[in-house]
């Protein structure tokens, strides 16, 4: 039988793990040092005749004893603050199990015993009851490469229900953000990310490689085996510089973009560097039917090529990725009118037909309404973003149901993400230095793409 190591247990002992290691230290310090103080005197002490009258008759002072307890406290203040700044992990750690004691005490996630111990007088005939735990869930708790892993027995108790879903108080007490949840034979394993802003990378830590884009240490986009993302957000939430940072990533990697932005802002100003940028509707409308086109067209021709398998995928035939990026989705369709039924069609035949030919699409909008996401669209994106303020309603449309709770902080570039696994965790947006100059990184990145027929001539 293989023997997995799940972390260090925790014992309802810890509930108070911090005091009680704090004023074992305290004790240690100030016996020391009160030996160190006193040592002169009490080596005159015959040990072998112990005689109480004459060790009161030693000339003992109340001196020593004063400055060992204010050296005690001098040096246990300093090295308190090298350890929470030295050793900043390792006290989160400690700290950590104290609150797992703390939430399985104080919620009475545990089963107990009662005795009837006699009164010490026993004529009077009284009898106490006392309780004891008899049973203390099993709860491990370990802290590797960034991410915390808690595992829970699971024994079919009158608490199961309680240890089975315990993400909103991991998250809320640790303050990290649930990143995995997976329940292997008797226990419940949940994987948060522990100081989640410090996994955060820079534009320039953004690589495409097999089929995935990285975009924070501990998050990629998996578009092969994950297919299409939705990005939402409002004004200043940084969702802009997140889409330009995507289209630099896929140009480095080789792949072709066909970018609408039909409100003719940032993205439309990419047509100057280049080709395949649309900012009118009739432009737009035939560069989606193109891109369709397309699409359908390397479906027939993966079938004819040399060395195709089935269940293998347009990268296994050496072809060039396909990304349709969309930005303002919802406000093209207000514009549309009737025609918005035909693009909702074609929108919907992509989501469901382009993983194996590489064609993906990336939807940007303010917010996901229904209107335009309707029947399956929305369930068929697998990698979900909301950056910045988002109200509860637009949670929800992004997300589904869910007992998540979303906390705001005034952080450009930050909010919440969905990999794939439904599991909802915060995210940050790769770093962008002050002036990065998107126009010209773009544009020498474009270069190195060969020409794609999606190309119609880049009007704005």
């Amino acid at each position: 039988m293989k023997l997995t190591y799940r972390g260090t247990r925790v014992y309802p002992r810890q509930r108070n793990l911090l005091y009680n290691t704090a004023m074992t230290v305290v004790v240690c310090l100030w016996v020391t040092g009160a030996a160190i103080a006193y040592w002169p005197l009490l080596r005159q002490i015959n040990w072998k005749f112990f005689s109480w009258p004459d060790v009161v008759a030693l000339p003992w002072s109340w001196l020593p004893l004063v400055i060992n307890s204010l050296c005690t406290a001098l040096l246990f203040g300093l090295g308190l603050w090298a350890y929470r700044t030295w050793f900043a992990d390792s006290y989160k750690q400690m700290e950590h199990r104290q609150k797992l004691a703390r939430m399985i005490m104080e919620n009475k996630w545990y089963q107990t015993d009662q005795s009837n111990s006699e009164s010490f007088f026993k004529d009077l005939g009284s009898t106490r009851t006392k309780e004891k735990i008899s049973h203390f869930p099993k709860i491990y708790y370990r802290l590797k490469d960034g991410l915390i892993h808690v595992s829970v027995e699971i024994v079919m108790s009158s608490y199961q229900d309680q240890l089975l879903h315990l993400e909103k108080k991991l998250e809320a007490g640790l303050y990290c953000e649930l990143v995995d949840k997976i329940l292997h034979d008797s226990y419940v394993e949940y994987t948060l990310l522990y100081d989640t802003i410090g996994k955060r990378i820079t534009i320039a830590d953004v690589t495409c490689e097999h089929g995935s884009m990285q975009l924070m240490e501990t998050v990629a986009w998996h578009y092969d085996a994950l297919p299409h993302m939705l990005i939402a957000g409002g004004t200043g939430g940084g969702k802009t510089y997140f889409i330009l940072t995507l289209i630099e990533a896929l140009l480095k990697d080789g792949a072709q973009l066909t970018i609408l932005d039909p409100k003719n802002a940032d993205l439309a100003d990419l047509a100057d560097v280049m080709p395949g940028v649309y900012s009118k509707k009739e432009a737009m409308l035939g560069a989606l039917e193109t891109f369709y086109q397309d699409m359908m067209a390397r479906n027939d021709k993966m079938k004819q090529m040399d060395g195709y398998k089935t269940g293998e995928n347009y990268a296994y035939l050496g072809l060039p990725a396909h990304f349709l990026i969309f930005d303002e989705y919802v406000a093209f369709m207000d514009m549309l009118g009737r025609d918005a039924m035909q693009v909702m069609s074609k929108l919907k035949q992509i989501v469901m037909l382009g993983r194996q030919a590489g064609f993906f699409l990336v939807l940007a909008c303010q917010r996901p309404d229904a209107k335009y996401l309707g029947d399956g669209i929305r369930d068929q994106f697998m990698f979900r973003v909301a950056l910045g303020r988002m109200s509860e309603l637009g949670y929800s449309m992004m997300f589904g149901e869910t007992n998540k709770d979303f906390f705001q902080k005034p952080i450009k570039g930050r909010g919440y993400v969905d990999t794939g696994g439904s599991v909802i965790s915060e995210f940050y947006t790769p770093l962008v230095p002050r002036g990065y100059d998107f126009l010209a990184k773009i544009g020498a990145a474009a270069n190195t793409v060969p020409a794609t027929p999606l190309d119609l001539g880049g009007s704005k």
